[in-house]
């Protein structure tokens, strides 16, 4: 997939056009499951308006972040995981695993997760 493509997929996505298993959305933001789970919980969570990465969005828009991350946790809540524990994660750019380039928050959970990063 090219670059322009990738930076495409999650407003498709969020347009419709692209088939996804819902679980919440609001005016601003847009909640879906990931469709290679990396936890029993694994969903993403997009702003509805395109930023490259989480830098670019809090420089621009910081309260559309913050409302990124309110919806984490909503997403945290319906999912059943919000009093366990659970992860979100911002991978930005290619060197921490970004691979489209829409920013996007994991919310990752409903088990114990391990350690991240490079160990040792």
């Amino acid at each position: 997939m090219s670059e322009s493509d990738a930076e495409t997929l999650f407003e498709r996505v969020v347009a419709g056009e692209i088939p996804a298993d819902v679980v919440y959305e609001d005016e601003a933001t847009f909640a879906f499951r990931d469709i290679r789970p990396q936890a029993r919980v694994h969903v993403l969570v997009v702003p509805r308006k395109r930023y490259r990465n989480v830098a670019e969005l809090a420089a621009a828009d910081p309260q559309l972040l913050a409302d990124l991350v309110k919806t984490a946790a909503k997403v945290a809540e319906l999912e059943g995981v919000a009093e366990s524990g659970y992860r979100v994660v911002f991978n930005t750019d290619s060197d921490a695993g970004q691979t489209v380039f829409h920013v996007h928050a994991h919310v990752l959970g409903g088990e114990q997760l391990g350690f991240f990063g490079r160990l040792g």
